[in-house]
């Protein structure tokens, strides 16, 4: 399709190219042999040029609009693939927003780079090419003359390329800050409207917006600039050509149909050479989204694993001497973390906010690594394993619930499609979705809306709970799964999660010391560090810093 479209425009290149030539012969021709014939010929001659035009025109617009779609297509299925291949770690340096913003707006420059300035810089160039081999062959003194001044143009296109590019490069940063302002507000919008911060989200979208709008205008200024100052240039050389080729034919050293071929050429080198100054700009664009592209493309993915094939765990979990930090300016997080989980077993993960909980329990489906000592399972440190089967292993439901827009069925059967209707409706029953499914048009079926709007924060989290039941892993990991359940919710919860986790290893963070009194095992984290960990009874006993919790949210 590409090739296509550069047939198209050498057509219409060669077409500009010979029009000069075909107004040399018919000048000399009607004028000068007073050859009547001619004036038959040219306005079908004229018909036929534009009309090949015309196809050359078409092709090289709709095959290289076609190339520029395929490639937009292209390179958002690749980033999109290597976005869910990044590991976690980078999405805790980078935010989403910026992300996004690559995804839509920087890869639309990049096809505006490999379509419009492509088209313009095969055909203006062929255009340009055809026209200077004319003039050499017409007079090459004139075109000597004319050509004086495209050292200027040259280093003018460069200064200019680099401006354009900085500026470009700012203009895709400045998108990514109101991307972000905007999806900020827009996902919170209910919290902006409680707190009637309507003016102060309006005034820090206008400030990322004025910041946008300033980087254009630098990017308009060196455009509006070049153009006119090229045609200056241009215009200097023109007027050196013409006092040199009036004297020629004031000296009858040119034909009237040579002088006006080869004028009719140079004008015609003006509209070329604009369109080519012109593409400076989007195509510098082009380069510097292509730069954050690939910068994307380029970053290397999540570790796939050893080679340890495992198609169902025993459960047994170890951490041994764990030490993990996310940035060494912060400390670490977890020190010499050391605790076990046998097969079956449920310990629960208990401190205050900040003490790394939700960060342990991220080291088993392998979010983060260990910095030091290794986290086991069954006996085999996890990176033994492939990713994909240890992840296997592992349900979650964690306190921020993700539902996408789809139906409950389809949200419950998340990364299962293949899940049979009657296991999905058993989860559903487990987790007591079925209790409000039944009340919403469709049931199962019913639409959840964007990000689960649509569903109460019990209900999203009775879904998650469902779709962790369904995957049937032997481990699960409740990172704050009761927070979003009222009093009755929770005890028909609890009494179906008693009967489904035997057998399952299960890891718990709670705040709410209520619902995991029943724990074979409490730890207790503080400061990233394990200071307690015993059962229930044992720890309200011994009085330390889990008796202090109890005593805190109890008031006894």
């Amino acid at each position: 399709m590409f090739l296509l479209g550069v047939a198209g425009m050498m057509l219409f290149a060669a077409v500009d190219a010979a029009f000069p030539w075909l107004a040399k012969g018919f000048l000399d021709a009607a004028f000068t042999e007073r050859d009547a014939r001619v004036l038959g010929l040219v306005p079908a001659g004229i018909v036929v040029l534009f009309l090949v035009r015309g196809v050359g025109d078409y092709l090289s617009v709709f095959a290289l609009g076609s190339v520029g779609r395929q490639v937009i297509k292209a390179i958002r299925r690749d980033v999109f693939a290597r976005y869910l291949e990044l590991p976690a770690g980078f999405f805790d340096r980078h935010g989403v927003a910026p992300l996004l913003s690559r995804l839509t707006y920087n890869i639309e420059l990049v096809a505006e780079a490999a379509t419009t300035a492509i088209t313009s810089l095969i055909r203006d160039t062929l255009t340009i090419l055809g026209l200077l081999g004319g003039l050499l062959w017409l007079n090459w003194r004139l075109t000597a003359f004319a050509l004086a001044v495209s050292p200027l143009i040259v280093g003018l296109i460069r200064v200019t390329s680099r401006l354009l590019r900085r500026y470009s490069t700012r203009i895709q940063s400045s998108m990514g800050d109101v991307t972000r302002v905007a999806k900020e507000s827009l996902e919170s919008q209910r919290m902006v409207k409680m707190f009637n911060a309507e003016r102060q989200q309006s005034a820090a979208f206008e400030r990322v917006n004025e910041h946008n709008r300033a980087s254009y205008m630098k990017l308009i200024t060196v455009r509006a600039v070049s153009n006119p100052v090229v045609q200056l240039i241009a215009a200097l050389g023109l007027a050196a050509v013409m006092f040199v080729a009036i004297r020629d034919i004031a000296a009858d050293h040119l034909t009237v149909g040579e002088f006006t071929a080869f004028l009719a050429a140079l004008l015609l080198m003006t509209t070329p050479l604009r369109r080519l100054v012109n593409i400076v700009s989007p195509l510098q664009q082009g380069i510097a989204a292509g730069e954050s592209v690939f910068e994307i493309l380029d970053s290397p993915a999540e570790d796939a694993g050893g080679s340890r094939r495992v198609a169902r765990a025993r459960g047994e979990i170890e951490f041994r001497d764990v030490t993990f930090t996310y940035a060494a300016e912060k400390g670490e997080v977890l020190r010499d973390i050391r605790f076990r989980a046998e097969p079956g077993q449920t310990v629960a993960i208990v401190g205050r906010s900040g003490s790394g909980k939700s960060t342990l329990v991220s080291l088993l489906p392998r979010l983060h690594d260990p910095d030091r000592g290794a986290v086991l399972l069954d006996g085999h440190d996890l990176r033994e394993y492939r990713l994909a089967d240890l992840r296997r292993q592992v349900s979650v439901v964690s306190q921020d619930v993700m539902l996408i827009e789809d139906s409950i069925r389809n949200n419950i059967a998340f990364g299962m499609p293949q899940a049979e209707p009657q296991a999905i409706e058993q989860a559903a029953r487990a987790a007591h979705v079925l209790d409000f499914a039944r009340e919403l048009p469709g049931g199962l079926d019913a639409t959840v809306g964007e990000r689960g709007a649509l569903l109460s924060g019990g209900q999203r989290q009775r879904v998650a709970i469902a779709r962790a039941l369904l995957k049937d892993a032997p481990i699960l990991i409740l990172d704050e799964a009761m927070s979003a359940l009222d009093a009755e919710s929770e005890r028909f919860i609890q009494e179906a999660l008693a009967g489904l986790l035997r057998g399952r290893t299960t890891l718990v963070i709670a705040h709410r010391l209520s619902t995991i009194e029943h724990a074979d095992r409490i730890i207790v984290l503080d400061e990233g560090r394990i200071v307690e960990s015993g059962t229930h009874a044992a720890l309200i006993a011994a009085g330390g810093v889990y008796a202090a919790l109890h005593r805190m949210q109890f008031n006894v």
